[in-house]
């Protein structure tokens, strides 16, 4: 098996021969931790974008007329803030919801027929678990910093073709922001 931890082996082998891309019209949700983070890092690259960031209801990067995230490079397929890219897009294919009446933060994986990645992925064990370990640190994290609208805003967000594949407690200071307990 390739290693997963080189970003452009394993996952960018087989993402870049799909066709539907997770970078077109997905508006991964940024934290003001997260959005200091790309913009240290792109002053730091010398790399500049007019208006990285927009909001509605929460923060994510900018998209361009045909719903593409700014910080995709068409030319390559590459995510150009790939070292500091967004919690949901290290997640993905391991998506979430949250269910208010039982407290529980639930993962969901993409199936295949929509995410050819997340079919190699959970057909390796080894890797499956390592990755969903990391997505779910990932994603905690993320629901613990955004705030209580913007988190309410995300999870209205619809993820078709997923499935479950687990389930955890909901942190306590999320339950309290949520005004769940």
């Amino acid at each position: 098996m390739p290693n997963l931890d080189k970003g452009a082996t394993y996952s960018f082998d087989i993402c870049s021969q799909c066709r539907v891309i997770c970078c077109q019209d997905a508006r991964p949700p940024l934290t003001e931790k997260r959005k200091r983070i790309i913009k240290k890092y792109l002053t730091e690259e010398k790399v500049h974008f007019e208006k990285p960031f927009a909001k509605e209801k929460y923060s994510y990067p900018a998209v361009d007329s045909l719903l593409f995230c700014t910080f995709f490079n068409k030319a390559t397929g590459k995510c150009s803030i790939h070292s500091v890219k967004p919690e949901t897009c290290v997640a993905g294919p391991v998506t979430f919801d949250i269910n208010f009446s039982t407290r529980k933060i639930q993962w969901f994986l993409k199936k295949n027929g929509i995410c050819s990645f997340a079919g190699k992925l959970y057909s390796d064990k080894t890797a499956f678990e390592k990755h969903f370990d990391e997505a779910k640190k990932e994603l905690t994290g993320l629901i613990c910093e955004l705030d209580a609208e913007e988190l309410r805003a995300i999870v209205k967000i619809d993820e078709p073709d997923t499935f479950k594949i687990g389930e955890d407690n909901l942190p306590e200071k999320v339950q309290r922001k949520l005004a769940l307990k």
